[in-house]
């Protein structure tokens, strides 16, 4: 597996998947990349480069902890772009990776061609997700056999009364069936310092980075799960809004993983958006 040095000096793993013209590709969590296998089958149509954020998968643990910050991971990005010696890159980014990625493509927006977010999380740009928006996603899953149990964790979690978040994980997917048990339970963060650190104070600066987004000139893909409880189509509208021209996708029938609920339309939608 191929590395790269950090410019703290932490050594970063990456991989690579597929073949054509290259897409980075920023994982969430912070959780091992693996769980974002090929995209659906993505790398069929394009050459996938997935890092390893630091202290996760085969990347090194960093001496300085607090360089797991969100912000800080920025740079990191920027220094697996030189290494790779891509003059401008496509950047895809999930969930919390997608904090990232907007926060790369606000502070160097001539690196970056195209910028895809699927599942996106808002934090980046200050868009906060309220209890009452994802109990009427969840809703729609009423008749789930699975949902009283689900809904129950949820509504004690969003009144502080609770924090199973395992028993939530049905409402992040299409189907809760084997296969997405088991991406569920092999996808889960391992290093719990670099989760609780990734949105330390300072991590991030809203305001400058929407002033920076709704400058940007590069095409942007938000492409989000009809039930994705983390991404609600709502808040990926709102997302959408800072950018002067994007274009928002909701995946009919998918959750947080839309490659798994839908691998055909998942590719279809994110090949032809980055050409």
């Amino acid at each position: 597996m191929p590395t790269f040095s950090a410019p703290d000096g932490t050594r970063l793993a990456y991989r690579l998947t597929g073949a054509g013209d290259p897409v980075v590709c920023l994982p969430g969590g912070p959780a091992d990349s693996l769980y974002l296998s090929d995209l659906g089958g993505l790398s069929r149509h394009h050459q996938l480069i997935v890092p390893d954020l630091r202290g996760t998968g085969r990347s090194a643990i960093p001496e300085d902890v607090s360089s797991y910050r969100c912000d800080h991971l920025v740079d990191d990005v920027e220094a697996l772009r030189a290494h790779l010696e891509l003059p401008r890159m496509a950047l895809l980014g999930h969930s919390a990776g997608t904090n990232i990625a907007a926060q790369y493509a606000a502070r160097y927006p001539k690196r970056v061609s195209k910028l895809a977010l699927i599942g996106p999380g808002t934090r980046a740009v200050g868009i906060a997700i309220t209890g009452e928006t994802r109990r009427e996603l969840a809703e729609l899953r009423r008749n789930e056999p699975w949902f009283p149990a689900a809904f129950a964790a949820l509504e004690a979690i969003t009144e502080g009364t609770g924090e199973d978040w395992d028993a939530i994980s049905p409402f992040f997917y299409g189907r809760w069936d084997t296969a997405a048990q088991k991406h569920h339970a092999a996808g889960q963060p391992r290093n719990q310092e670099a989760v609780a650190l990734f949105a330390a104070e300072g991590a991030f600066h809203s305001e400058s980075t929407r002033a920076a987004l709704a400058t940007c000139e590069a095409p942007v893909l938000l492409l989000t799960g009809e039930f994705d409880l983390n991404s609600p189509p709502r808040t990926a509208a709102e997302f959408a809004e800072v950018f002067p021209d994007a274009r928002l996708v909701v995946q009919p029938g998918a959750g947080h993983y839309p490659w798994l609920d839908d691998a055909d339309q998942f590719v279809a939608t994110t090949a032809a958006f980055l050409g």
